[in-house]
């Protein structure tokens, strides 16, 4: 899959709607949104996981618009993405 982008457009889109709205919040916005965050991370995460309960390691709000890139698209390169604009798009309404 050399140099396939695997994500689906509406979800690419949504994750750079989602990066410049997560660089834009105040420390203390983001770290409030990120409950929300880390459900979402770890949804994607359980779909390409051998085990269920898998979770992400929680790496500081500056690193969750890569975590979530990483995490969109081995969901898609799994054949396991259905759904995800709509979940990212719910992500993004849901920060402050």
């Amino acid at each position: 899959m050399s140099g396939v982008d695997v994500v689906p457009q509406d979800a690419r889109r949504e994750l750079d709607r989602i990066r410049t709205r997560w660089a834009q919040l105040p420390l203390d916005r983001a770290e409030e949104s990120l409950p929300a965050v880390r459900a979402v991370l770890d949804d994607l995460a359980t779909r390409t996981a051998a085990t269920t309960g898998a979770t992400v390691p929680d790496l500081g709000p500056a690193v969750v618009p890569d975590q979530l890139a990483v995490l969109v698209w081995d969901a898609c390169a799994a054949d396991a993405g259905e759904g995800v604009g709509d979940l990212l798009a719910g992500l993004r309404r849901a920060l402050p």
